[in-house]
């Protein structure tokens, strides 16, 4: 790590996979804000006036990750030079990027993913209240694709991943963010992969499944619930549900895939406004990039207190492709993805739009294309938590063919702007460049 630890501009990690296909890559390209389970990755804090997010960085034409921190300051409209939370050594696999939590006393918590039993996670706390510039190890300990929530004043509930020769589903909580409770299985059925989001003291989460370990044939979806820390956990309706599940007929089950032959990856999660929760998800044919995974479904999956409705919101052209659900005070949901074809057509990600619904998700226009005639795919917009109408998603992008440059972006919740964060900063604090939306 260098001295100062911060690098002098943003870069995102470039990453493949490296399982081809004929069509490309199962998946690839710029993914500094990858994975969908990865939750969350932004957090806006009002008392500051600040976007704080983390990404996977890279150096300067290397294939090597590092954990960033960084934020966006609302007031002064300036990024500063980011922060090497952690140095992945020898690892270039977004797969161990970080989550982050905000804590009522404005410590911010950086959960950097492991991955399987041999790369180890850590959890990191800042030494200054809503500060990037120091951060001390609190653990090192096994879990992957960390999802910390902050309860006020009861502490923070993990729901994470082990590689129990399969990705089985765990949580624990704690107090003090210090000292925690043991790891408790929440589900275990041949694997999953799974989305969270958090209201008050209630946790939301929806998984898949993985038929006898395989990740290639993810199908179902589940969903639970707790208020309580995890002391119960419940279906949507309410009923309590034993842990770890492990029956995939089990209360928890939304929607039978399997039976229907269709795959389902993990997107977005949020709860309409009257506390119902909505999925987002893709449904695909096959785990194969190209047309074999034909009709790929942009799918919202709601619960209306009696039962689970599902609507088509578009197509897609990669099973990868993954954007963000945002259900507003004003009635409106809006999703912000790559769903639109990108320069590398059957690559991860694509060209970014912005689509709504007024009728509670039943049906959805595209309201804005975001980026157009883009150079390189654009990937993974993720959500802030609490965000501000200023910085209301961020993403990569990347050229999913060939190893390139990554360049990390924001916009706004109308739309009308996009920032490019600045490539290389010769200062301390930089402007993120507008960029018009068609460029």
């Amino acid at each position: 790590m260098n001295s100062s630890n911060k690098v002098n501009g943003y870069q995102g990690i470039w990453f493949t996979l490296g399982q081809f296909f004929e069509e490309g890559d199962k998946y690839s390209g710029g993914l500094g804000t990858y994975t969908a389970k990865h939750v969350p990755m932004a957090v806006y804090a009002p008392a500051v006036k600040k976007t704080f997010f983390v990404y996977g960085g890279a150096k300067e034409g290397q294939r090597h990750l590092l954990t960033m921190a960084s934020y966006y300051d609302h007031h002064h409209h300036l990024v500063p030079q980011p922060t090497i939370v952690h140095d992945k050594d020898g690892v270039d696999d977004p797969h161990d990027n970080s989550s982050i939590a905000l804590d009522e006393t404005g410590h911010i918590w950086i959960f950097v993913s492991g991955r399987g039993r041999g790369r180890p996670g850590f959890k990191y706390r800042s030494f200054e209240p809503y500060s990037i510039e120091r951060f001390e190890l609190v653990s090192e300990e096994e879990m992957t694709y960390p999802q910390p929530w902050w309860l006020e004043s009861k502490g923070i509930v993990h729901l994470f991943t082990k590689y129990t020769g399969v990705r089985e589903l765990y949580w624990n909580t704690s107090s003090d963010g210090k000292n925690w409770t043991e790891h408790r299985k929440l589900a275990g059925m041949g694997g999953h992969y799974q989305t969270s989001h958090r209201r008050g003291d209630r946790i939301i989460t929806a998984f898949n499944m993985h038929p006898e370990g395989k990740v290639d044939v993810r199908t179902n979806l589940y969903f639970v619930q707790t208020d309580d820390m995890g002391a119960i956990w419940r279906t949507a309706d309410g009923s309590p549900i034993g842990t770890p599940m492990t029956d995939p007929h089990c209360g928890a089950l939304v929607r039978d895939f399997q039976a229907e032959g269709r795959l389902v990856y993990m997107k977005d999660i949020d709860l309409d406004a009257n506390g119902n929760p909505v999925i987002l998800v893709v449904t695909s044919a096959s785990h194969k990039p190209g047309p074999t995974g034909e009709p790929r479904i942009w799918m919202i999956v709601h619960w209306t207190e009696r039962n689970w409705e599902f609507h088509q919101v578009t197509r897609s052209t990669h099973n990868y492709d993954m954007g963000s659900l945002y259900i507003e005070s004003s009635g409106t949901w809006r999703i912000i993805a790559p769903t639109e074809p990108g320069p590398q057509h059957w690559g991860t990600g694509g060209e970014m739009a912005i689509w709504t619904s007024d009728n509670h998700g039943k049906t959805w226009e595209k309201t804005k294309q975001l980026t157009k005639d883009s150079n390189f795919n654009h990937t993974y917009a993720r959500r802030p938590v609490n965000a501000h109408p200023d910085f209301y998603a961020f993403w990569a992008d990347g050229n999913p063919d060939e190893f390139s440059e990554s360049r990390l972006y924001f916009t706004n919740k109308v739309g009308d702007t996009i920032w490019i964060l600045p490539y290389v900063m010769t200062q301390d604090f930089a402007e993120p460049k507008p960029i018009d939306c068609h460029h």
